[in-house]
């Protein structure tokens, strides 16, 4: 999506965080199995800022610095990246920014306020308005309780806010202890009655999706398909937005291999077939290269091109073999 922003020239900031390690790299033994590695990233393409500001996180005042992605660099929408990795931080502090999809149940809750709090927060810092406010996933969704203590009411809220679920299964939708989210400081000093009145949830478990859809003025999927799922799987729930559906796409100028897209454009067969089984046999060398195993590229092979979680059904591939025989 950045670089269909920066194509299309739209008005629209990003808001990330600056992860010190990101998701573990993945290294192999001698004997080939997975070895996990947490190698510090180095970004020397970012600017920064000088901005820093204090959020409360845990009922204690934290530092965040704001570091940016100059449009320019990547051809990009124009991004802000979060980090507590400060001397001026505690050390547990600072690790909130450390690993991304942390085990830590508290560091992931204070990740969610940083990110979306935080990025509400830096909007304020910079003397920045946005016309609205958009959270892909419900990661984001401190920054609705930041604007609600800032607008005084739910509407200023609601007409500000719009919702990207990418999750068609509930088990992948966020919940935690809603006691553990205020004493995180996760509705920014809101009572808990009316924590509960705002978003309709009236049980111990804080559905961060759930509440999305509620305080939103619109919602989408990222697929006509799955925009029919998410009706299906949030409508049994009242009082939630619309939910419509955008496909989600890839800038094909930016990640597409252009000889393959020459001979598509071209309608030249034989060059499309050649160029698309030079790139899959040179896909397969790099597997041979990592595991030994030699693959066929005459061979329908199916990858999962996706981090391994359960609630992804990676099994689901398996499950229906006539639709190969087919």
């Amino acid at each position: 999506m950045p670089q269909n922003v920066y194509e299309l020239k739209q008005n629209l900031v990003g808001i990330g965080i600056l992860w010190k390690y990101g998701y573990y790299d993945q290294a192999r033994n001698a004997d080939q199995t997975l070895q996990v590695q947490w190698n510090e990233k180095i970004y020397n393409f970012l600017e920064d800022t000088g901005i820093k500001f204090q959020i409360n996180i845990h009922d204690n005042p934290i530092w965040v610095k704001a570091w940016y992605l100059n449009p320019e660099t990547f051809n990009s929408a124009p991004m802000f990246l979060l980090s507590t990795d400060l001397p001026e931080n505690d050390y547990v502090t600072q690790t909130i920014t450390h690993r991304l999809y942390d085990g830590n149940v508290a560091t992931k809750v204070a990740q969610f306020i940083l990110l979306g709090v935080g990025g509400a927060k830096l909007m304020d810092e910079i003397n920045f308005n946005p016309e609205l406010y958009h959270l892909n996933e419900a990661h984001g969704l401190s920054a609705a309780f930041y604007l609600y203590r800032k607008f005084g009411n739910v509407e200023d809220v609601r007409k500000r806010l719009v919702f990207t679920t990418h999750t068609p299964e509930e088990a992948g939708n966020e919940k935690h202890d809603i006691y553990l989210c205020q004493k995180m400081s996760y509705f920014c000093g809101l009572d808990l009655d009316e924590v509960r009145k705002l978003t309709g949830i009236h049980d111990d478990l804080f559905n961060h999706s759930l509440a999305a859809l509620r305080f939103a003025k619109l919602a989408n999927g990222v697929s006509q398909l799955h925009g029919e799922v998410s009706r299906k799987m949030w409508g049994k729930y009242p009082d939630i937005c619309e939910i419509k559906a955008i496909t989600n796409a890839q800038n094909w100028r930016y990640w597409s291999d252009k000889q393959l897209y020459k001979a598509k454009l071209d309608g030249d067969d034989v060059w499309f077939d050649d160029r698309k089984r030079f790139l899959k046999k040179r896909a397969m060398d790099l597997v041979a290269d990592q595991t030994g195993k030699l693959m066929d590229p005459d061979v329908l092979t199916i990858v999962w091109a996706r981090r391994f979680a359960g609630y992804k059904r990676a099994e689901l591939i398996t499950l229906y073999h006539k639709r190969f025989e087919a």
